[in-house]
């Protein structure tokens, strides 16, 4: 190719492969450590947007969060009530 970018510019540019960050466990691990510190209460409602907009992410984001957090028990979801701190 004509305009193919030399490797040891490239090289240079991208001296290190970029690690993958894990968003999901990082968003749960925030919100399962201010659940245990108390930080949340109990009763205390979850509002995926709100907490997608306090920690930048998407909802998916929070939604695969509060999954794995229902599945431990720190949380509960209630039909048309929204998500709720066990």
């Amino acid at each position: 190719m004509k305009n193919k970018i030399p490797q040891d510019v490239l090289k240079e540019i991208f001296q290190k492969k970029l690690k993958r960050t894990y968003i999901n466990g990082e968003v749960y691990n925030r919100i399962k450590k201010m659940i245990v510190s108390g930080k949340l209460k109990k009763g205390e409602r979850l509002i995926q947007e709100d907490l997608s907009l306090q920690y930048d992410v998407s909802r998916q984001t929070i939604r695969t969060a509060l999954s794995e957090l229902k599945k431990e028990g720190f949380i509960i979801w209630k039909y048309k009530k929204g998500t709720f701190v066990a």
